[in-house]
């Protein structure tokens, strides 16, 4: 059951800040994630805060560089759909079509995908987790198999769930955020989300009267290649076991540089420096791409019941990247 809350639904952006800026309150776009938080007690708030009728915030549009723009309410469906995203960030599309159910996409936003709360069963159940202010993370001793393999620093073990994150990611995307008495500020996508030794209750460097608006993609590169691969339990929907999305600037087959980001994988999202290392500067050839692969699963830390992740990180980019050589040389 919801617990009781105010609800409001402002029609300008600064309206909505002044809500936040004075406390007890979530923001809700989508409310994909919110409504189960509030339900299942992750999430506790006395007002939410719609921004739904910010208008503004949704949509995407080119960049005079020709990049893109796009709006923190635009769903992951119209995401997904939309003819730039496809023709210039193919990557980012696949991401999005993997998002969830259909429903859930046409409901779901940008904004909201970036910033949902993890999907660990012992942080949204009824376990006091240390991720909730307990004393320990109860994945550690118990099940614990769809748990972090990277990034965990033998503290907390959660997944970040969000599929569009790894690729915006990859693309060397910025989000524009907002906060009350107009100020603003522009952060890599990258350093969105933070790692649990530097805070364990945090998933963002959000602070509580901030918003995302738009996300900034960076003009394609000459030669950029991108895709996203996912790998889940059930083929119509489900968060990632492993995936990766990839974006490589080729000149024939050598990759002259390249992002690599996983998900699934560790409590954000997961920029693999050792796969990016082993592939600058170098032609995708058999050798070289069961090198990256190897290298990105080298200094993993499983547990107990995950161990499988690691042939499974390290298969996917070797697919991956092999398909990669064969539509590069084809």
């Amino acid at each position: 059951m919801l617990p009781p809350f105010s609800y409001v639904r402002p029609r300008e952006l600064q309206e909505a800040l002044s809500h936040l800026e004075a406390g007890d309150a979530a923001v809700h776009a989508g409310g994909t994630d919110l409504l189960p938080c509030l339900r299942d007690g992750v999430i506790r708030s006395g007002k939410i805060v719609s921004i739904s009728a910010l208008r503004d915030l949704a949509g995407i549009a080119a960049t005079a560089g020709g990049g893109l723009v796009v709006g923190a309410l635009t769903t992951i469906t119209d995401l997904a759909a939309h003819p730039l995203v496809q023709k210039k960030f193919p990557g980012l599309a696949r991401a999005a079509v993997a998002v969830a159910s259909p429903q859930l996409r046409n409901q779901g936003t940008l904004g909201g995908n970036l910033c949902q709360k993890p999907r660990c069963w012992y942080y949204r159940g009824e376990f006091h987790c240390l991720r909730k202010g307990g004393d320990l993370c109860y994945a550690k001793n118990g099940e614990n198999q769809f748990h972090a393999i990277f990034g965990h620093d033998n503290i907390c073990f959660i997944t970040h769930p969000s599929d569009t994150a790894p690729a915006l990611i990859a693309l060397g995307a910025r989000a524009r955020l907002a906060g009350p008495l107009g100020d603003k500020r522009t952060i890599a996508v990258e350093d969105l989300h933070v790692k649990p030794k530097d805070s364990v209750r945090a998933d963002t460097v959000l602070r509580a009267d901030e918003i995302i608006t738009h996300l900034e993609i960076p003009p394609p590169a000459t030669g950029l290649y991108t895709s996203y691969r996912k790998i889940r339990t059930r083929r119509s929907w489900d968060f990632a076991l492993a995936g990766a999305a990839l974006a490589l600037e080729m000149d024939g087959d050598r990759v002259i540089d390249g992002r690599v980001v996983l998900s699934g994988a560790a409590p954000i999202p997961w920029r693999s420096l050792p796969a990016e290392q082993a592939l600058r500067g170098r032609r995708l050839t058999p050798g070289v791409i069961e090198e990256a692969a190897r290298a990105a699963v080298a200094k993993a830390r499983p547990m107990s019941g995950n161990g499988y992740k690691v042939a499974m990180f390290r298969g996917l980019l070797e697919e991956e990247l092999a398909t990669v050589h064969r539509r590069i040389s084809g």
